[in-house]
């Protein structure tokens, strides 16, 4: 079952052609990896299907149900978000604010789902603490269960191993695919750490200048670009 249908998908930034005609789907419970060199459109890729850019050629279609709000996203984080002065709670209940919510104050239920998002990201024993103490790892992982009080459906993450160290990165990458396994949750990744990518999705989407691969993990590994940026080692 599709829930995204992308076709004939042409995308420009500041009025560069990013990536062209590009035709892929999105399969529910899927993991797929976006991939690619620097300035292939992968983040102008994800903007379009949040909504916050128009295509200039081609069409986003969301099927069997799913709508933009569904969509929890964790963009990519700044010097100034790390050194946000709120509690790991308040950052994570915010999330719930994705739900189109007009009571300024937190429901039960939306307290135990951030309680039990962060206890899933293994971070629930720092749920009181300052959002900046935390170190890299634990702040991607309580932005992730952020993310996550956003939508029961789908993630979009936008590099979000950026700056962590290789034990963390990889981490991260399992904690999402727990999220994939055992919740059903969707995922859209967009990463530089090729390895991990395809160590962990179920598919790939891998950007170029002229042209782009997609497929199965599997199918890119056979592939002549696989080979190229993978070296043709098999991923379990």
């Amino acid at each position: 079952m599709n829930l995204i249908n992308c076709t004939n998908l042409t995308l420009s930034y500041e009025r560069v052609i990013a990536a062209s005609n590009l035709n892929f789907q999105v399969e529910n419970n899927d993991y797929l990896c976006i991939i690619g060199d620097n300035g292939t459109g992968k983040s102008t890729l994800l903007k379009a299907l949040l909504g916050l850019k128009k295509p200039s050629s081609g069409k986003i279609e969301f099927l069997n149900g799913l709508k933009r709000k569904h969509i929890g996203y964790l963009a990519q984080q700044n010097e100034i978000q790390r050194d946000f002065p709120a509690s790991v709670m308040e950052v994570t209940l915010s999330g719930c604010l994705n739900n189109s919510k007009i009571s300024p104050f937190y429901t039960y239920s939306e307290k135990k789902r951030a309680t039990d998002a962060l206890h899933t990201l293994g971070v629930a024993d720092v749920k009181n603490k300052c959002y900046k103490e935390l170190s890299g790892g634990q702040q991607q992982r309580v932005l992730l269960a952020r993310a996550l009080c956003a939508t029961k459906k789908i993630l979009v993450l936008d590099e979000p191993t950026t700056g962590l160290d290789p034990s963390m990165t990889t981490e991260l990458f399992s904690f999402v695919k727990k999220l994939n396994d055992e919740k059903g949750i969707t995922v859209i990744m967009v990463t530089h750490d090729t390895h991990c990518a395809v160590k962990f999705s179920k598919h790939i989407l891998h950007l170029r200048k002229d042209s782009y691969f997609y497929g199965s993990k599997n199918d890119y590994l056979s592939s002549d670009l696989g080979k190229i940026y993978i070296g043709g080692h098999k991923h379990d």
